[in-house]
């Protein structure tokens, strides 16, 4: 079966689990249009990870394409003991207490282990249970018992997760197991590292600094918290991803899609990419068809210009995963077919830095709707390059030609990105012929098209991004050149 072209801009990230970890799988998957694939390291051992990923690189030299993984890193997550007699019943105005004694729960109390929260929280704010379907107000607090009132009625189950919106709780950004997974990651060559969690800029730097540029570094926002630095977070990153499950449990669920929107236009801003995640097609996890509301949330995000779009359960533990990806593709490719769409995802001003690359990306825009063209072209070792371009939001498809394998696995991600490992060139006249070529072999322009390509010169030195030059592409290219 031949894979055509992604001619796509927006890209797709499909998480990997029980119903997708397989080799077959994850094939399946990538021709039914995932782009890039996230490893949960919440769920499962080093030991299936590491073969999961060896599928993945395996698809990768299969099909000559750079394949992107993410390893998602679980980060604190709070959560309550056990009840001795199975899940519990609370009432509206019912008093329970949470507490550090270690013996199970009942209907009046249950073991909390986290000290942290004990010390952070005060009387008067939040603790929200079970994906925030039960709320409780704190009305007292000390060193080992949190006395608290029952909001709403609901149910509760051993192991819940607890969000505390209120309050900063001061836990490390890297548990134990974070940090252990996190070294395995990088043993494996991952490409991105998502950070969950994030509360301050510090939380990003600590991160950071344990990579050491061996991966590069996505920022989960999914604490209201992290929205008061937002912008330093972002400086620190590689990426953000808009968490929307958390995000919604500890915000009023109507400022979810605004915080989102601010996040997708702060990130776009910056020239970093963005993604958006949680819930997209949730239905589809036991249905082979998704809502109507869940189709125009995802092209909804999509006409916000986000770089990327991810599922969640829906590839991993669904019973839908390839019709799920599939789906999102034609929603996708609907939506950039609409003849407004290059309207709304210039909605978000993305003014060039006062730099020459991004002068010359900023023109290259400009050229691609004056002149007929059906392709941009760049090479870049960094992928810097690529950034730049991509944040234009260009109507054609952008093929990146990079030394780097790092590189094209790395920017897989990036909106309307073409990535190409191939070797290094020594000058303009190499580069241009180089991609003519590739831009024959990918399928992305045929005989007689034109296209635009941006270069530095002198060649090789990064971020020297400094030429625009128009050229036509060559029917007898392939046949007088070997790349």
């Amino acid at each position: 079966m031949r894979i055509e072209p992604r001619r796509r801009k927006v890209r797709i990230l499909a998480t990997l689990g029980p119903a997708s970890n397989g080799p077959e799988a994850i094939e399946a998957l990538y021709r039914a249009g995932a782009d890039a694939f996230r490893v949960n390291m919440s769920h499962g051992e080093h030991d299936l990870h590491r073969a999961v990923i060896g599928h993945i690189r395996a698809l990768e030299q299969k099909l000559g394409r750079p394949m992107t993984i993410l390893a998602d890193l679980q980060g604190p997550k709070i959560r309550i003991g056990t009840f001795a007699s199975g899940p519990i019943r609370l009432k509206e105005g019912d008093h329970f207490t949470l507490d550090r004694d270690e013996t199970p729960g009942d209907g009046e109390r249950v073991n909390l282990p986290h000290p942290e929260v004990f010390a952070a929280v005060e009387p008067g704010q939040r603790l929200l249970l079970n994906d925030g379907k039960l709320s409780l107000r704190v009305d007292s607090v000390t060193e080992t018992r949190i006395g608290t009132t029952v909001l709403n009625d609901g149910e509760l189950n051993d192991r819940k997760g607890v969000n505390v919106p209120d309050a900063v709780i001061p836990l490390p950004a890297l548990t134990e197991k974070d940090r252990r997974d996190l070294d395995f990651a990088l043993d494996q060559n991952v490409d991105w590292i998502a950070l969950s969690f994030v509360q301050r800029p510090d939380d990003v730097a600590e991160a950071k600094k344990l990579i050491a540029g061996r991966a590069a570094l996505m920022a989960k926002i999914e604490k209201p918290r992290a929205l008061d630095t937002l912008g330093e977070i972002l400086e620190l990153s590689d990426a953000l991803m808009v968490a929307r499950g958390d995000l919604g449990v500890e915000l009023p669920p109507q400022k979810v899609p605004r915080v989102q929107k601010e996040i997708v236009e702060l990130a776009r801003e910056a020239g970093k990419p963005v993604v958006v995640a949680t819930q997209m097609l949730d239905s589809m996890v036991a249905n082979p068809a998704p809502t109507r509301a869940e189709v125009s949330d995802v092209a909804n995000t999509i006409y916000e210009g986000v770089d990327t779009i991810m599922l969640s359960a829906e590839t991993a533990a669904g019973d839908y995963p390839v019709e799920a990806v599939r789906m999102m593709n034609a929603i996708a490719l609907e939506a950039e077919a609409d003849p407004q769409y290059a309207r709304h995802i210039h909605f978000t001003e993305t003014a060039p830095q006062p730099t020459t690359a991004d002068a010359i990306s900023s023109a290259t825009g400009s050229v691609l709707r004056t002149v007929s063209c059906a392709l941009a072209a760049c090479f870049t070792s960094s992928g810097s390059t690529a950034r730049r371009a991509s944040r234009e939001r260009l109507p054609v498809p952008l093929l990146v030609l990079t030394p780097s394998r790092e590189t094209a696995r790395r920017i897989g991600i990036l909106w309307g990105v073409h990535a190409v490992h191939t070797r290094d060139v020594s000058d303009f006249e190499e580069m241009v012929g180089k991609a003519r070529r590739m831009a024959l072999r990918t399928q992305l322009a045929a005989s007689g098209d034109r296209m635009v390509v941006m270069a530095g010169v002198p060649f090789g030195t990064p971020g020297s991004t400094n030429v625009l030059h128009i050229t036509r592409i060559r029917g007898d290219e392939l046949e007088r050149h070997t790349s």
